[in-house]
Order: structure tokens, then C-alpha cells, then sequence
């Protein structure tokens, strides 16, 4: 067992002799108001608990994280250099096609985040999704543990404890990744202009700016574009008009935060961007390959005999013990009546979003309203493809929402369910993204919040 709960015990002891510390949480709130943690026009609601984790957590996650970047980069590169292994996907082949674009460097999977739920009593684990460039929170982390650092239940707790942020790593050690991983490209150039790209009313702008900050105290000038706002033309793509950065500028290399999906709903738009990839005249990472582990499709995948094939004994045993079953929420492949009858386990996702849009899990709805979803989305009936999955009851741990609420203050620590996002900048576990929700579903939309994750008395490489 962990000593994670004993940490958390700890510190809510500190909380408990401040009286409740209310000053302490007005500031922390204070903070965030005040803060870049803003996502779609909203300040971010965070906990007065942290998640402090312990040694034995640090090496599970740095394990677990590393070790799922090796299966993962295993199955991207069979499907690239092996058309007879394609077919263990369902997909448009829009979607292969920009699959299959050269890279024209080293890393297969320069940016992930690998989103787990953990037993901390048991040290078992589930995965709920992969994520690949689209991936954020680091923004939202850094912002709630500055926000935490002056408190005094914080301080109190770290005057008696080591303790080890995920901040500078996430910032600092991505920029300095991404510059390795440009130095190995075939057609670098000495003084790249870096542009990060997105869809911005996608986007989370605060962050995106802080790390073209972050490069250009490296010396390498990188600008923030909308997708849409990019041209191609006479060999150069061309960053027009910049969210951040310079207009008109020739572009050398990207750091793609749009998520594929996007780019195949904006198709047309997204021309310039696909044709300069094409053309080798630009340095996409990461590539549209990445698409391979953010569809949903990857949990099935990595159960099939042809993927079972490319793995070792011990990785086949690490995808038995943490990935749910999954299939296509279809008559052929599941019995759609079982999954009506069972609802409490099984959730329903869609195989290719974010954000938690139209996930369902059955512990949140009656028998009717269960049957009524199944069939709005079973064999294809919304219009676009959905899984089912084993539903995983995340472990629970204390919280104090913090939402903006003068209630917050004097409220007392009630148990919010757990999810863990590891960050992988090029196979290499750098943090965590630590989320919690009152409700079966970790979300925003479903009062989900964000805690600060702190390392306790560990070695952190």
C-alpha cells in the first residue's frame, strides 16, 4: 500500500488545525482567478488537496508510462512499414492517407499522454483513453501549484517533507525534447521558425503562449498560428496571420496540437498543412501517425493476434492487466441486449473526440434512459462510429473543490473519484495530470477539477 493516503491525511491535519485554513483556500482560488489557467474563457476550478504521491507511485507511473510508449511505437511502426498489418484498423482513408506521410525524422511518438485510473491500495491500474499531440492540462498544473506553494497548509506540510513539483519538466523539458527531436530532421535548417497550430477556438491559447515564450529564451522564434490561417506557396508553408508571433512568416517546423479529427472536419482549410507535409517541406511533429493511439480503435487493436505477434511475454501481460475490454458498439460485435441489461459496466465513447464529448457511462442513467443511448448510437446510427468499454470505478481520494463559491472557504473535504494523465515527451514519463469529479464521468462539464500533483519525499529523474 502506498503512502499516498497517509500524505493526504497529513495535510488535511494542517488544514484542520488553521481552523479549516479559509485564507489559505481564498488564496489559492485568488490565484487561479488571476491566472493563464483558462480554458474555453473559463478559469479553471481546482482542489485545496493536492495529489501527493509517493516513491512507489513515481516508479508505478514511470513503469506503467514508458513501458505502454514502447507497445505503442511498436504498433505505429508495424503500421507503416507493413500494409498486411492495416487492417486491423477501421478507417477513412482520408485518415490513412495522412497516416502514412513521411516524418522525416527520428521520434515515432515525440508527445502523449496516457490517461490511467489507479488503485493506489491495490497499485493496479486501467487506462481509460491514449492521447497523443493534442494533449494539454500542463498549463492548468502549473498554474494550481504555484497557486497552492504560499498556502499555509502547503507550507506546513513542506516544511516537514521533500517535495517535487512536475512544472519545469513539463514546460522546459518538452521545448528542449522538441529542439532534440528538429535536430534530427532531414531537412533542418540552423534557425528554425517553430509555429504551434491548432484550431483555436480548440485550443488552450494561454498555454500555447507561454511555451513560444519558453523557445524563444532559447533563442528559436516560434509563433502561434490557427490551422486555417496557413498557405503553401512556391515550396514554403506560411504562417498568415498569427495568433502569437509574426505574420507572413515561412514556417520550419510545427508543433501539431490539432487533433487529426479536426483537420478531416476542416478538410479543405486544412490543404495547406497536408500539402507541405507531402511536399517533406516542413517538420510536422508530431505526425499524423499519432492517430493511431489517440483513436479509440488502439484498445481493441492491441488485443488482435497481429499485435499480440509484435509483442513480448511481458508486454502482452501489461495490456491483459490494464487495458478494459473494448469493442465497436455494434450486434456483430457485442450483445447490444447484455449491454442494455448491464449498464453499470459499461461506458460508451466515441472512437475519434475529446474532451469527454458524448461519453456515457451506464451508472449515470436509469434502464430507459440507458436502452434509449444504446440505441442512439449502436451500429453506426449517430452517424459516426462508437466503442464500449468495461467501465473501471476510479479510486476515490479526499478533495476541496475550489470553484469560486464562498462556500468553498469554510467547506470541509469530501472523496472525488481519480484520473491520472502521464505525459510522455518522446517516451520519457515527465508528470502527471491530475483530475478528479464527484461523478462517473472525470470532466469539466461534470464539475470535474484539477489538482496539483506533488512528488513526496521521492527521487523524481
Amino acid at each position: 500500500m502506498t503512502l499516498n493516503k497517509a500524505y493526504t491525511d497529513e495535510y488535511l491535519a494542517h488544514v484542520d488545525a488553521l481552523q479549516g485554513d479559509a485564507a489559505g483556500k481564498r488564496a489559492a482560488r485568488e490565484h487561479m482567478e488571476h491566472s493563464t489557467a483558462i480554458y474555453h474563457g473559463t478559469v479553471v476550478n481546482s482542489s485545496y488537496v493536492p495529489r501527493f504521491f509517493d516513491q512507489e507511485t513515481y516508479d508505478y507511473f514511470k513503469n506503467a508510462s514508458e513501458t505502454t510508449h514502447r507497445i505503442l511505437v511498436k504498433v505505429m511502426n508495424e503500421y507503416l512499414n507493413n500494409p498486411a498489418y492495416r487492417h486491423v484498423y477501421d478507417m477513412d482513408e482520408r485518415l490513412v492517407d495522412l497516416i502514412l506521410l513521411p516524418r522525416d525524422y527520428d521520434a515515432v511518438l515525440p508527445f502523449a499522454r496516457v490517461d490511467m485510473f489507479l488503485d493506489e491500495d491495490a497499485m493496479t491500474a486501467k487506462f481509460c483513453e491514449f492521447n497523443a499531440d493534442g494533449s494539454s492540462g500542463m498549463n492548468e498544473n502549473r498554474e494550481i501549484t504555484a497557486g497552492m506553494q504560499n498556502c499555509p497548509a502547503y507550507q506546513a506540510f513542506a516544511r516537514e517533507h521533500s517535495l517535487t513539483t512536475c512544472d519545469a519538466a513539463l514546460f522546459g523539458g518538452w521545448v528542449d525534447e522538441f529542439l532534440s527531436i528538429y535536430d534530427t530532421y532531414a531537412f533542418k535548417v540552423e534557425r528554425p521558425h517553430i509555429a504551434i497550430v491548432d484550431f483555436l477556438e480548440n485550443a488552450i491559447t494561454e498555454e500555447f503562449k507561454i511555451f513560444a515564450k519558453l523557445f524563444a529564451e532559447r533563442g528559436v522564434e516560434c509563433s502561434v498560428y490557427d490551422v486555417r490561417d496557413l498557405a503553401f506557396e512556391d515550396g514554403r508553408l506560411i504562417g498568415r496571420k498569427a495568433f502569437y508571433g509574426r505574420d507572413d512568416a515561412p514556417i520550419d517546423a510545427i508543433w501539431r496540437r490539432s487533433v487529426t479529427n479536426d483537420i478531416i472536419d476542416n478538410w479543405e482549410a486544412s490543404q495547406p498543412l497536408i500539402e507541405a507535409v507531402r511536399a517533406r517541406k516542413v517538420a510536422l511533429i508530431g505526425s499524423f501517425t499519432g492517430h493511431l493511439v489517440h483513436d479509440k480503435q488502439i484498445f481493441q487493436v492491441l488485443f488482435k493476434p497481429e499485435t499480440k505477434a509484435l509483442l513480448t511475454d511481458e508486454e502482452n501481460a501489461f495490456v491483459e492487466a490494464t487495458v478494459p475490454f473494448t469493442a465497436f458498439l455494434t450486434s456483430d460485435e457485442v450483445d447490444l441486449d447484455a449491454v442494455k441489461r448491464e449498464r453499470a459496466a459499461w461506458i460508451i465513447k466515441p472512437v475519434d473526440a475529446y474532451g469527454s464529448k458524448d461519453v456515457y457511462a451506464g451508472l449515470d442513467f436509469s434502464d430507459e434512459e440507458w436502452a434509449q443511448i444504446i440505441d442512439k448510437y449502436a451500429n453506426g446510427a449517430a452517424g459516426a462510429p462508437f466503442i464500449v468499454q468495461h467501465y473501471c470505478t476510479p479510486h476515490r481520494t479526499q478533495a476541496i473543490p475550489l470553484r469560486g463559491e464562498e462556500a468553498d472557504y469554510t467547506a470541509e473535504a469530501q472523496p472525488y473519484t481519480n484520473l491520472s494523465g502521464l505525459y510522455l515527451y518522446n517516451g520519457r514519463f515527465t508528470g502527471v495530470f491530475s483530475r478528479l469529479g464527484p461523478e462517473p464521468v472525470i470532466s469539466k462539464k461534470t464539475g470535474g477539477i484539477t489538482a496539483a500533483t506533488i512528488w513526496v519525499d521521492a527521487t523524481v529523474e
